[in-house]
């Protein structure tokens, strides 16, 4: 066994011995005065593509706001890339390298998807200058001293370097990407067909603010062409009065993209009315919740540095929280899969979504385990969620998770809701909004009286009208009755 072994070692090294004599021979062929001596610069390359990482429960893609680099642009670990906003939130997308940006797969205004690469990055950016002693020219044939022998054809390596002029990246695109704005700034410019790169920022760092665009959208229209105002269109509309018959404009339409937040809500709706559901509704007398919210707030104007004022709505998901101890089976959620048969998932804690209109769209951000948390508790998240919706920096972690929703109507307006139910609950209360009504009382009398009409959605397929009834009465007599809510309180 040794002895072979070593007999291949031998063979090898006798190849190996032989091959380098034949590469010798053949160099000696060449004569010295066809050797010259140059200098090489040999890139080391790295690239690696940076790939977009799952940020949020469900979420397949986001759209890209804006980007913080360029190509050629060197880059450390954490400096910010690109700001993203999925259906939900929005995110800042830091480097995990050191390196050289060398392209970008997408444009501020393109949807990127999870999984695929963002922009690609040369982890080593560097030239590494190597000389070579001496390189073979083609030598001339020496049975035939006329006919030389070809080169051979040069490669993309041999090539001289390619000088990028700063002219060759267009301005356009140039302001696109280092353009900074909130992610409701940006929904606005899109509302008033604002190019967002011709504005000019006055806030932090040359940041886009609101104010910018409706200075900007003032100075467009308050010097139009008046020469050119009058479309031919309206021009055949537009007649003087010499009795010409007017004509008739087609109607024009004009196709428009949704919105991330239009578009992952028309996928969860569309799931969700595939799911039989029912309505209940009943009315709710607030006037003890009017009277302890308004000795609360007297009490919070001199005690509490972090909410001045509460207001009904965190009475209403503490009450919806305490009912759920009796009745669970409404914070529950429905696995279907496909090749199993469907399972009912019990979820402990009370994470209640809240539906909020923000400025990207409806967004239903959750106050995580409201059952152990105090009505002030619950009214300051609240406040939180609330401010950081109307900034556009609700995170993914407020996002999801969510194990039954509240939607507040009343504070827009209107009486009566339906809502609708998300695939992962199984239940939603719709709250209309609070008005004072003539009632009789005990003895006959007629007194007024603040009401509120809550409107109940269930999965039917799992919850009956009956278990949906019991939870909605518990919730009303928590409400009427806050002492209860309070005596039952950790």
């Amino acid at each position: 066994m040794f002895r072979r072994s070593f007999s291949r070692r031998q063979s090898i090294a006798a190849f190996a011995e032989a091959a380098a004599a034949h590469s010798c021979r053949n160099i000696r062929h060449f004569p010295r005065q066809h050797q010259r001596p140059f200098h090489a610069s040999i890139k080391a390359l790295a690239v690696k593509p940076f790939i977009l990482a799952d940020i949020g429960e469900g979420i397949r893609e986001c759209e890209v706001i804006q980007w913080f680099v360029e190509p050629e642009a060197r880059v450390e670990q954490f400096d910010k890339l690109c700001e993203v906003q999925s259906d939900k939130a929005s995110v800042e997308i830091t480097s995990r390298f050191d390196g050289v940006i060398k392209k970008l797969y997408y444009e501020a205004g393109e949807m990127a998807l999870v999984g695929k690469p963002l922009c690609d990055i040369d982890i080593l950016g560097e030239v590494i200058e190597e000389p070579v002693a001496a390189a073979i020219t083609p030598p001339v044939n020496e049975d035939n001293p006329s006919i030389p022998i070809p080169e051979p054809p040069h490669t993309s390596e041999s090539a001289g370097p390619i000088v990028i002029q700063e002219e060759d990246i267009s301005a356009s695109q140039k302001g696109k990407n280092s353009t900074l704005a909130t992610p409701a700034v940006r929904h606005l410019t899109k509302g008033l067909n604002v190019d967002i790169a011709q504005v000019t920022g006055t806030g932090k760092e040359g940041r886009v603010t609101k104010e910018d665009i409706h200075r900007f959208v003032e100075e467009r229209n308050s010097s139009p062409d008046v020469s050119s105002s009058t479309t031919p269109e309206l021009a055949a509309i537009v007649q003087p009065q010499t009795g010409a018959r007017v004509q008739d404009v087609p109607q024009k339409e004009e196709a428009i993209s949704l919105t991330p937040v239009q578009a992952q809500m028309f996928k969860a709706m569309t799931r969700s009315l595939t799911i039989p559901q029912f309505l209940y509704a009943d009315e709710v007398t607030m006037d003890s919740v009017v009277r302890l919210r308004s000795r609360i707030n007297t009490s919070l104007c001199s005690t509490s540095p972090k909410v001045a004022k509460i207001s009904f709505l965190p009475f209403i998901i503490k009450a919806v929280s305490l009912a759920l101890e009796d009745y669970p089976l409404l914070n529950s959620r429905v696995d279907s899969a496909v090749d199993s048969k469907p399972l009912l998932v019990m979820r402990a804690q009370h994470n209640i979504g809240v539906a909020m209109d923000t400025p990207q769209g409806l967004l239903v951000p959750n106050i995580k385990d409201v059952g152990s948390k105090s009505i002030l508790e619950v009214a300051t998240e609240l406040q939180r969620l609330q401010a950081a919706g109307a900034s556009g920096k609700l995170s993914a972690a407020d996002l999801t998770g969510g194990t039954i929703s509240v939607s507040n109507i009343g504070n827009l307006g209107g009486t009566y809701v339906a809502p609708v139910i998300v695939t992962s609950e199984v239940a939603i209360l719709g709250i209309g909004r609070a008005k004072t009504v003539p009632a009789f009382d005990t003895t006959g009398a007629v007194v007024p009286r603040t009401v509120v009409n809550m409107s109940w959605s269930a999965d039917h397929r799992v919850v009956d009208g009956s278990t949906m009834a019991r939870m909605a009465n518990r919730v009303k007599l928590f409400t009427e009755e806050p002492e209860l809510m309070i005596a039952r309180m950790r």
